[in-house]
């Protein structure tokens, strides 16, 4: 992985290919490359650099290229190191085919081994290049062929052959004016403009150029030939295809007046939680309304257990949730991670409804759990930030969270439009249950509250926060402990400041400090504790003191009103009084915001954490 544009159309295709690939940077990367039709006798020229698109950039400006045919790749690295050889585009060691490719081909050892002893032979590291040596040897196998049907005939026949998960975009030396593509469990989408066509890993690439876009399905394939395109299955048999208008905004990319994307999307939250929430609330204010679920009242009430589905800050956010639909739907939940789910074969009752929950709606590992609790035959909904992602189309139906594209690495508005939208499923399952008209009003009224306190504490916390930064970046280790629904945040605070500016950070549960984790608690690790739940702030302000008792340094976050001892902590940041249901969303914002400011002490890139990609689309 990570991410994939390529071209054929009447313009530049250099600048059409380069522009698309920083469009791709927010989904991490660590080398570059592109291949352009651009030499005598339609030969293609294959720049490759290590590190940002800036970089290839410039030499590709060099070359003043000229073509309108090319493939782009911004590669984050699974098999083989950092380096150019192994950046893509890759080429076949008999020149005929181009390759760019996102995921990763599981038997590649025994393919490599195999085109080996055919004669060709090998330049990277990568997996990708044996798929790609492996069309050129199916090419030269179907010589009888005529040039166009040998190369769709390679590239099928290859993918037959190939175990793994892939997003492919390949090119033929000997039909320089068409690009094959075809996708495993990785996205591939095409975009359609007149006499343009582009195929991409995400509409994002070719934002600006075109509103109209075909997402293809697992085990399809799509021939370009100049400005037309065909798609079939690997049978061979057609497919029509389904043009999709995408609503973005092509401003999504400029920066305003902030300094990183990060800090854009941390204050981006006041409007991303009003757009969550927006027109999903009953005329009497009293639940929510959720119709993508596609699922009765009366379906809904025979569910007798939740099983939440997620990775990383969605894995977070669902245990969150877990709370809130306990509390409130008292519904039994379980939380688990999708990277586990399908390895564990754990026995489910029948009536367990299922939810999968990922911002890109490509997750691999949360996309091969929902297929696998849909082979078992449970109803499968999702919660995704992306229109026409493969999650929120292989589902059974769900919820868009309308947070808006996220280009931070690190994920913030999205985190909170994900606990924003699981505690309407709360409110939802709840009123079905036993919540009474009262108590569901003011849910819905606390959580029409969201946006305008987000941003009361948003602008009451920078600077304070900014001074904590300072303070506390020089510091390497860091304890992260909250109570009950807090807990995850704590969860998430400290994935944030490990993702961003990579400081070693644990969370658990505060009653757990004395079961083992306090053993690491002294003058040079602090610790951020959650204090704003005050039927338990003094079990919490009892472990703040075992802490200050072993000269462990102490942040406190509490809450306007409910006394805290000064001898409890070192420095303090409080926020406003507010319902339970929306604690977890405004506790998570100063979290945020002390990880952007200790990762920019720290000189670290907050928008490209190092080692990390936006998008996870290989296990």
């Amino acid at each position: 992985m990570c991410g994939i544009i390529s071209y054929i159309g009447k313009s530049n295709a250099t600048q059409v290919l380069l522009n698309g690939l920083k469009r791709l940077e927010y989904r991490g990367y660590d080398s570059a490359g592109i291949a352009v039709n651009d030499g005598p006798h339609n030969s293609f020229v294959i720049l490759k650099s290590v590190g940002r698109v800036e970089t290839l950039a410039e030499i590709a400006n060099q070359k003043k290229m000229q073509g309108s045919v090319g493939i782009g790749h911004t590669r984050w690295a699974t098999h083989g190191e950092i380096c150019e050889v192994n950046a893509h585009p890759h080429c076949s060691s008999d020149g005929k085919i181009i390759l760019v490719h996102n995921g990763v081909i599981e038997n590649y050892v025994p393919l490599k081994n195999f085109l080996l002893k055919e004669g060709f032979s090998f330049k990277s590291d990568t997996d990708s290049e044996v798929l790609c040596n492996l069309i050129a040897y199916h090419y030269g196998r179907l010589h009888a062929l005529m040039p166009s049907k040998r190369f769709l005939e390679s590239v099928r026949t290859s993918l037959l052959e190939v175990q793994g998960t892939y997003g492919i975009v390949a090119l033929c030396k000997d039909c320089p004016q068409e690009m094959i593509g075809s996708k495993k469990s990785s996205p591939l989408v095409l975009g359609i403009h007149e006499d343009e066509l582009f195929l991409a890993s995400d509409v994002g690439a070719f934002a600006g150029h075109t509103k109209d876009a075909v997402f293809l399905d697992d085990n399809e394939i799509i021939h370009i030939q100049g400005k037309n395109f065909s798609i079939q299955d690997f049978s061979n048999v057609p497919i029509s295809p389904n043009v999709e208008t995408i609503d973005w905004d092509v401003n999504f990319t400029h920066l305003g007046h902030y300094s990183h994307y990060m800090q854009k999307e941390i204050f981006e939250q006041p409007a991303a939680l009003d757009n969550t929430i927006r027109g999903r609330f009953s005329q009497d204010d009293s639940t929510a309304h959720l119709g993508g679920l596609r699922m009765s009242a009366h379906e809904l009430r025979q569910v007798d257990r939740l099983l939440l589905l997620g990775c990383g800050t969605a894995y977070n956010a669902c245990l969150v949730a877990e709370n809130l639909i306990e509390r409130y739907a008292r519904i039994p939940v379980e939380v688990e991670c999708a990277s586990e789910f399908r390895y564990r074969n754990a026995p489910l009752e029948k009536n367990t409804l299922v939810f999968v929950v990922s911002q890109s709606g490509e997750t691999i590992d949360t996309l091969a759990a929902l297929r696998e609790s849909q082979r078992k035959g449970f109803r499968t909904l999702a919660i995704t930030n992306v229109v026409g992602s493969t999650i929120a189309r292989e589902s059974d139906g769900g919820i868009y969270q309308r947070s808006g594209p996220e280009i931070g690495v690190a994920s913030t508005k999205a985190f909170t439009g994900q606990v924003c939208t699981l505690a309407m499923l709360a409110l939802y399952l709840g009123r079905m249950r036993g919540m009474s008209f009262s108590e569901g009003c003011n849910f819905v009224s606390a959580l029409k509250s969201l946006s305008t306190l987000a941003s009361q504490v948003l602008d009451a916390c920078d600077t304070p926060i900014k001074s904590l930064a300072e303070a506390y970046a020089h510091y390497e280790h860091f304890l992260f402990l909250g109570r009950q629904i807090l807990y995850p945040i704590a969860l998430e605070g400290a994935l944030k400041l490990k993702e961003l500016s990579y400081i070693h950070a644990e969370a658990y549960p505060a009653a757990e400090l004395k079961h083992g984790p306090i053993a690491l608690v002294d003058e040079k690790y602090p610790s951020l504790f959650l204090a704003t739940d005050p039927l338990l702030l003094p079990k919490t302000i009892g472990n703040m003191m075992e802490v200050k008792a072993r000269k462990g340094k102490v942040i406190a976050i509490g809450i306007e009103g409910v006394e805290i001892p000064s001898k409890a902590y070192d420095d303090i940041i409080y926020l406003p009084q507010m319902c339970e249901a929306i604690l977890p969303i405004i506790t998570v914002l100063p979290l945020q915001l002390f990880a952007y400011y200790v990762a920019l002490e720290r000189h670290c890139d907050v928008d490209k954490p190092r080692n990390l990609a936006k998008s996870v689309t290989v296990e």
